[in-house]
């Protein structure tokens, strides 16, 4: 026979179990303000975030209990994994970009210089190593300057570039004068040639793209005119070069214009830019014009400066022959004319053009028998899609007047007005309050975020990730000459947002993060992930997605996720094992909200002793 309770008892027994809780959180509260951690120069940062926390979140929560899903007790009881150090060897590993790998494939269109990954059975599952001796990046704009030798060990441009003032080794620093193969007497003069022909003061030039950027001095003299560039070179002969752009504070990525379509949406960038780039712009049929025209807004401008540009003058300093650079020039002539770009300067060695602002401003387009369309719907499907000699269609528009796909505002007011892609409802299912509501939650996280880490708007963190952007709510709400955001899209996103990212005035880039991504080891100072690892779920495993961002972050670096509470209980238990400290913690609205969010620092650790705790 069951034995009755009373409601009393009831009663009794839940406010004897509250109090218990209570007391528990109390507890735990003042043992982790006690906490203190023990292992290299990284735990300062993180007993200093500690620290600072806001008083009304509580340290080390766990959700095993009242989140649980009918996970296996085992997680709660087997050990942390720990992951190794890789050899040393693997200190500058690119994985997708291995210079092994690269060689068996064809040379042809720059084929082997693209992404090839390696297959699964050839990951490696271990931390890559920093190099010994490495040590913080200056802060910016110091950085984008000085670069400790220790953190990229390679002379060669030193010698190689020596009088086009690229880079000069200076005791133990790299020092970098500003110049560049086009612009030996510095990237501002150049700039400021630009800036007598293109709108740069007044903030209609915003995003720009250089291709084949070098060292990104170009891009680095751009910033304090508060325009942002995507710069990209390969990993090549030329050892370091993006190393070098990202560990000065410069936005770069590896890459290459070769036989797939750059990971940009289109009509993303206000200006393109080739300095002497040594890309071959007139051959297959125009087919890299062809993706410079795809990845330019209307109205945007292509500048190209170096060969063949005024060849009359300098076919001897170039060592070609006349009748080369004059074919050469006549082509490009011919394939601008073909994409209706209107020439507006031409100044020594620079010549620019102006992309049209819609089809209708294009009277030879008009027949469209003279030039070859792409038939591809969706101009922004481009992840590992061959590159085509084919013109990119734009929206069309009611008159002459109008801009394709919308007008965009001068920076910074671009940055939280509705994009044009969803005020003219191009992103299904998204609408203006839709953005505007998303705007407003960003900056609540992002408040929550800095009641966590005081160092998020300092200045601390330069080269940010956003792993999962969407709109670019994150990298918007914390927008500073302080810093840069790469907002990523995932190529498996449910809306592919990326295009309205630049619409804002930002940067990024689309990628599938069961890959490797496109930069050298230790390039980011924070990494920023929302749902990501809930994104990616069945579709890769969390300590791939993990190693990658160990790989990098650099040491001393912090990242923040936001996801469901049982996944990033997973992933906490995978990072105590990669020499992370971490703190996970409640929603800012409260401890009912399954989305929590997990802080870490990386520990400060080199290669050479791979002894090391762990």
């Amino acid at each position: 026979m069951a034995v009755k309770t009373s409601p009393v008892d009831n009663r009794t027994r839940s406010t004897v179990s509250l109090c218990i809780v209570i007391g528990m959180c109390c507890f735990f509260y003042i043992l982790g303000a006690w906490q203190k951690s023990g292992f290299g120069k990284g735990d300062s940062i993180a007993l200093e975030v500690t620290k600072r926390t806001d008083c009304t979140v509580l340290p080390n929560l766990s959700f095993d209990t009242h989140h649980a899903k009918g996970g296996s007790s085992s997680d709660l009881v087997s050990p942390v994994k720990k992951f190794k150090p890789c050899p040393d060897r693997y200190t500058d590993y690119t994985p997708c970009q291995d210079q092994n790998r690269a060689m068996k494939f064809p040379r042809e269109n720059m084929n082997y210089r693209e992404r090839h990954c390696p297959p699964e059975k050839e990951k490696l599952h271990c931390l890559i190593p920093p190099p010994k001796g490495y040590v913080a990046p200056f802060p910016w704009p110091k950085s984008r300057d000085y670069v400790p030798f220790a953190n990229c060990p390679y002379k060669s441009l030193t010698v190689e570039k020596a009088i086009q003032n690229w880079v000069q080794y200076e005791g133990n620093v790299f020092r970098f004068p500003g110049g560049g193969t086009q612009f030996p007497q510095g990237a501002d003069k150049y700039i400021d040639q630009l800036a007598s022909v293109l709108p740069i003061a007044n903030g209609t030039v915003r995003t720009a793209l250089d291709t084949g950027c070098g060292v990104a001095s170009w891009g680095a003299y751009l910033l304090k005119r508060n325009v942002l560039a995507m710069s990209f070179a390969p990993r090549d002969s030329h050892e370091a070069q993006v190393q070098f752009a990202l560990e000065r504070g410069v936005p770069a990525v590896i890459g290459v214009l070769g036989t797939i379509k750059l990971p940009y949406p289109s009509r993303a960038f206000d200006m393109a830019h080739c300095s002497r780039c040594l890309i071959p712009w007139g051959a297959n049929d125009g087919m890299y014009m062809m993706e410079v025209d795809r990845v330019l807004r209307p109205g945007g401008y292509w500048v190209l400066s170096g060969p063949p540009i005024n060849w009359k003058a300098n076919y001897k300093g170039w060592q070609r022959t006349k009748k080369d650079l004059e074919a050469e020039q006549n082509r490009i002539e011919e394939i601008a004319a073909l994409l209706c770009w209107e020439k507006v300067a031409e100044k020594g060695e620079m010549a620019i053009w102006r992309k049209r602002v819609n089809t209708e401003a294009c009277p030879s387009r008009q027949d469209e028998s003279t030039v070859q369309m792409c038939e591809s719907t969706n101009p922004d499907d481009v992840w590992y899609k061959k590159m085509k000699a084919c013109v990119t269609p734009l929206p069309d528009v009611k008159d002459q007047s109008e801009v394709a796909g919308g007008a965009i505002k001068p920076f910074p007011e671009r940055l939280n007005a509705v994009p044009p892609r969803i005020a003219n409802g191009l992103i299904p299912g998204i609408s203006s309050q839709t953005f505007q509501k998303n705007n407003k939650m960003w900056k609540k996280h992002v408040k929550a975020y800095s009641t966590m880490n005081k160092y998020l708007l300092t200045g601390r963190y330069r080269n940010i990730l956003d792993m999962n952007a969407g709109f670019g709510g994150f990298a918007a709400a914390i927008e500073s000459p302080k810093s840069w955001v790469m907002n990523v899209v995932p190529t498996i996103a449910k809306i592919s947002s990326l295009g309205a990212v630049y619409e804002r005035g930002l940067i990024g880039i689309y990628h599938d993060w069961c890959e490797a991504f496109s930069t050298y080891p230790r390039t980011y100072d924070l990494i920023h992930a929302s749902g990501l690892f809930s994104l990616y779920k069945n579709k890769c495993s969390i300590e791939g997605i993990l190693l990658e961002m160990d790989r990098i972050l650099r040491p001393e670096g912090a990242v923040i996720m936001r996801d469901d509470a049982d996944v990033l209980t997973k992933v906490n238990r995978l990072a105590l094992g990669m020499r992370w400290n971490t703190k996970l913690v409640d929603h800012e609205d409260g401890p009912l909200v399954r989305e929590k969010i997990l802080y870490a620092v990386k520990q400060y650790w080199v290669g050479g002793n791979q002894t090391a705790s762990a």
